[in-house]
């Protein structure tokens, strides 16, 4: 595959997991600054991560890429919920590790 189709596929996936596939509850419910009554934020913002992670290893087939989407997602999210960084600076995070992804994949490291 190459890079940049990879990447855009990657960037889509993103976008697809963290606007639709989020959804309101999720949203709220990862923010442990706020968490819904009777919610634990941890399982939301695990969950969250997950379907990023999920996203990666559908599209590159890397389990390390995937694992590690989803330790950096999770570390992100959690910094922007406790207001250590803005939306943009996550999202920044978000396409900056979909673009290491790609070129880690496209240099074999999978």
């Amino acid at each position: 595959m190459a890079f940049a189709r990879l990447l855009l596929l990657l960037l889509a996936g993103h976008a697809l997991c963290d606007y639709p596939l989020q959804g309101d509850f999720l949203a709220r419910g990862k923010n442990h600054k706020a968490p819904l009554p009777g919610i634990p934020w941890w399982q939301c913002l695990a969950a969250h991560s997950m379907i990023h992670a999920g996203a990666v290893m559908l599209i590159t087939g890397s389990l390390w890429l995937a694992l590690t989407e989803l330790v950096i997602h999770t570390a992100t999210d959690y910094a922007k919920c406790d207001s250590r960084i803005t939306f943009n600076q996550d999202q920044a995070v978000h396409v900056t590790c979909k673009l290491l992804w790609s070129v880690l994949w496209v240099l074999g490291c999978k």
